[in-house]
């Protein structure tokens, strides 16, 4: 009977042990995922937004005011041109070791990230209309052309990266692919960008 008991004790204890090994190590994996930088600064970069639309242009030398000269000049030296060409362009975050931080509470997670800015901006030159009027003694020049493309390409990405819709419609994907990695854990997640203040995420 004495050797029993010492058995029974002695299983456990030994399931005791276990059982404590399981706990104790699930919780280390699970603190070192919810803690896992790398992996959230990933997921942050690769979350970009691509957005789409269309850069217009137009260059005169006309002033329209209805004056003789410019009479004279739209017929017979007037140099207008429109050009319209498709941009492709990518919002999102540019981490870094200064900008870029996972703080793992008991109950929460912040997120810290920098703003979000404009990362790429192209002009799709392939798909490009053009048109032009021009009085009867001006010709053709491709560099007036060249020069459209290059004023067009600075005034248009000004305007994109200007564009607090796309900032906006940028860290709402974001949040919304860092709390899906976040939901298993049933945390409360907040995200920061920039100096704005934390904003709670949503798990569901």
């Amino acid at each position: 009977m004495k050797k029993l008991i010492i058995w029974l004790v002695l299983v456990l204890t030994i399931v005791l042990v276990f059982w404590l090994g399981q706990r104790s190590g699930a919780r280390i994996v699970n603190e070192k995922t919810l803690a896992n930088s790398l992996i959230v600064r990933e997921i942050a970069e690769l979350a970009s937004l691509e957005v789409q639309g269309t850069a217009t242009i137009k260059r005169s030398n006309l002033t329209n005011d209805g004056g003789w000269e410019d009479n004279m000049r739209k017929m017979f030296a007037e140099n207008t041109i429109w050009v319209t060409v498709p941009y492709t362009a990518k919002f999102g975050v540019n981490v870094n070791e200064q900008n870029f931080k996972v703080a793992v509470g008991e109950k929460e997670v912040l997120v810290s990230l920098p703003a979000t800015q404009l990362l790429s901006y192209e002009l799709r030159l392939d798909q490009m209309e053009t048109a032009n009027k021009k009085g009867w003694f001006m010709f053709s020049d491709d560099e007036t052309y060249i020069d459209v493309q290059k004023k067009l390409y600075t005034t248009s990405r000004q305007e994109v990266e200007k564009n607090s819709t796309y900032r906006e419609q940028s860290k709402d994907r974001i949040r919304k692919i860092i709390a899906q990695y976040y939901a298993p854990f049933n945390l409360t997640v907040k995200i920061k960008f920039g100096d704005e203040a934390p904003q709670i995420v949503p798990l569901n």
